[in-house]
């Protein structure tokens, strides 16, 4: 089977490299390797920080776009995954640099290489309509509330946020009833589950599910541990958390959560099409699969 290139719109680094802290020489070494998994595109994701290092991780992103060449994934923008979220939902973020979401605190690390942004939409301090003008993807996430109606997106469906219930709002169950707004879901087993992952490919309309990563520096490499949102992140092998068990982020690629949703018979190739709809984006080139699911070539032009 022929499909086009992967897109992959959230992830915080992989092979060894942290986006928060990459150089760009890291970040281009990263672009050229992560191709030949099939990602053809990517958004690399930015943690929570201070707003100094926020800037600086921007800036480096930014300068390795302009230096890329053919054989490399294009960086197609940033993800910035934080400072604007709910402390009640925080994950493995850092609350010390949670702002609030106001224009003016956007404003100190405003760019326009920032695509996509996950936040809080129920603290909502006049950020939302501010973004709203500036093309730029809005997806609720870290976060309780359940009126979506300003999001494009919703990020990681069913973790850090507050989940389905039978009375009330709530971020998950509003994403779900929701034919509107694209729904990012991590798939490798350890996120969610099986029958969640049912669940949400029942309800949700296919041509509205983003398959993503959000992979950490650690995957793709031999590091045991890492520091990681300024926390410390231990992989097991099978999973990485935090010292107090908490999952700070997935160690699968793409490429392997694809197969793995196809061994289940949950897979439609669709997905892989969606990013490029919801970015309203096009790249060359094309992967060829075989019918298990493995790669067998990848052909960027």
């Amino acid at each position: 089977m022929r499909t086009k290139l992967l897109i992959e719109q959230h992830f915080h680094g992989c092979f060894g490299i942290d986006f928060n802290k990459a150089s760009v020489d890291d970040v281009l070494y990263l672009s050229k390797e992560i191709l030949k998994y099939g990602i053809g595109g990517i958004f690399p994701t930015i943690v929570t920080d201070s707003v100094e290092n926020t800037k600086k991780a921007i800036s480096v992103i930014k300068e390795a776009a302009l230096k890329q060449t053919d054989d490399t994934a294009k960086i197609l923008g940033i993800h910035l995954e934080g400072i604007f979220i709910n402390p009640q939902k925080k994950g493995i973020h850092n609350p010390e640099h949670f702002l609030k979401l106001t224009p003016e605190n956007y404003k100190l690390i405003e760019d326009d290489f920032i695509k996509i942004i996950t936040l809080a939409p129920e603290l909502d301090e006049g950020l939302l309509d501010y973004l709203s003008d500036k093309n730029i993807k809005i997806q609720a996430g870290h976060c309780i509330g359940g009126n979506l109606s300003k999001c494009t997106g919703c990020t990681h469906l069913f973790n850090a946020m507050s989940g389905i219930t039978h009375r009330g709002e709530s971020t998950a169950l509003s994403s779900l009833i929701s034919d509107d707004i694209y729904t990012e879901i991590i798939a490798d087993g350890i996120h969610v589950s099986n029958e969640a992952l049912k669940l949400v490919f029942k309800t949700k309309p296919s041509d509205k599910i983003i398959l993503i990563s959000d992979s950490l520096p650690i995957t793709k490499s031999n590091l045991k541990e890492t520091v990681f949102a300024d926390e410390k992140v231990y992989y097991d092998g099978i999973k990485a958390t935090s010292k107090d068990g908490t999952i700070a982020g997935s160690t699968t690629m793409l490429p392997d959560i694809i197969k793995r949703l196809a061994n289940l018979n949950m897979f439609n190739p669709e997905y892989i099409n969606n990013p490029y709809k919801y970015h309203n984006i096009d790249l060359n080139g094309y992967i060829e699969w075989d019918k298990e699911w493995n790669i067998i070539r990848v052909r960027n032009k």
